[in-house]
């Protein structure tokens, strides 16, 4: 049966008849609009928005060899952290009109891998956000496949990273204030390059304030990983905690609760990344707040800078940056309060 109008798909030849140019034209100015002067690109684009035009991607990326696709790998897409990540991204992406494509590796080096490796024909670059890869793997990856990493540093690969140590030393100056003297650590994963890097800022503002510190784990990024992580805590005798992330302080909060220990009578808790629901537990999470969702967009400008894309409206210098660092602050909320027997 033959195709009435209404559903016929519309092509590039009929935004050509439409506008009265080449069909090669209008292919440039929805490919390549940079390519074709700015009166005829907003022409067609127009006409192919009021005609409905839908672009075949896969025709598109035989003949340009792009796919104009982005894939986006996250380390666990049930943390919230990754909410607002997502959310820069795809308004970024959108806005540039290009796709996201997002995959969840499962806190896993394997399925990190195994992704790279799938997408290479699918993407034409990648944003790793908290890779659990090594540097070494990251950089073996960059020579075939445009990347750019969010809180890693691999040599080489072009990188944005939220400031959590400054965020580590606001942190401890304010359990200070309140007159803790011994801080408890309590680690993330030992495959997190951030896990790392917040050690030893505390390390380094302890030394530097008199601040006694200790470390206990790692734990799994997750909720559940809290009851453990308070129980350890108690053990230990801290007055304050600086847990890697929210979640692991959201479960201690809930297991201190359980064992009848005071938050923050007895025991001050400081959280990192102040994901959505922060605010909302009990008593609510004194935390260090990170600009998630700007990196998101910050490191898909610095990708489609290296694809030969055109600069974002207000990108800055951000389009062709190697690195990026975004500051911190801590949010002070109910969960922190004066070191027992003795505050300032």
């Amino acid at each position: 049966m033959r195709e009435t109008d209404t559903t016929r798909r519309v092509t590039i030849r009929d935004i050509a008849d439409a506008t009265g140019v080449a069909p090669s034209t209008v292919s440039r100015a929805l490919a390549l609009p940079d390519r074709v002067n700015r009166v005829t690109q907003q022409r067609i684009q127009e006409a192919a928005r009021s005609l409905g035009y839908v672009p075949n991607q896969q025709a598109r990326a035989l003949t340009s060899g792009r796919t104009r696709a982005v894939a986006v790998l996250v380390s666990d897409i049930t943390n919230p952290f990754y909410f607002d990540v997502i959310r820069g991204t795809q308004h970024q992406l959108a806005a540039a009109g290009w796709t996201q494509l997002l995959v969840d590796t499962e806190e896993s080096a394997e399925a990190e891998l195994a992704a790279l490796g799938a997408i290479a024909t699918k993407a034409d670059g990648a944003v790793l956000t908290a890779s659990r890869l090594s540097d070494a793997q990251i950089a073996r990856f960059a020579e075939r496949t445009p990347l750019v990493v969010v809180n890693r540093r691999p040599a080489g690969v072009p990188s944005v990273l939220i400031d959590t140590p400054g965020g580590v030393e606001q942190a401890v100056q304010h359990l200070v204030s309140l007159g803790h003297r011994d801080v408890l650590y309590v680690a993330g994963p030992d495959s997190s390059w951030s896990n790392e890097r917040r050690w030893r800022a505390l390390v380094r503002v302890g030394r530097r304030l008199g601040v006694r510190v200790a470390r206990i784990g790692p734990h799994a990024p997750f909720v559940d990983s809290g009851a453990a992580a308070a129980d350890a805590a108690v053990h230990a005798g801290a007055t304050a905690c600086i847990a890697f992330n929210d979640l692991i302080a959201i479960g201690m909060l809930g297991r201190f609760r359980e064992r009848g220990v005071r938050v923050p009578e007895d025991v001050s808790v400081v959280g990192c990344d102040d994901i959505f629901g922060a605010d909302f537990c009990n008593p609510p999470l004194t935390t260090m707040t990170s600009p998630i969702e700007r990196a998101g967009q910050v490191a898909i400008r610095m990708l489609l800078g290296r694809l030969g894309a055109p600069p974002a409206d207000g990108a800055g210098d951000e389009h062709t940056a190697s690195a990026v660092a975004l500051p911190t602050h801590l949010t002070v909320r109910e969960s922190t309060g004066p070191a027992p027997g003795g505050g300032p």
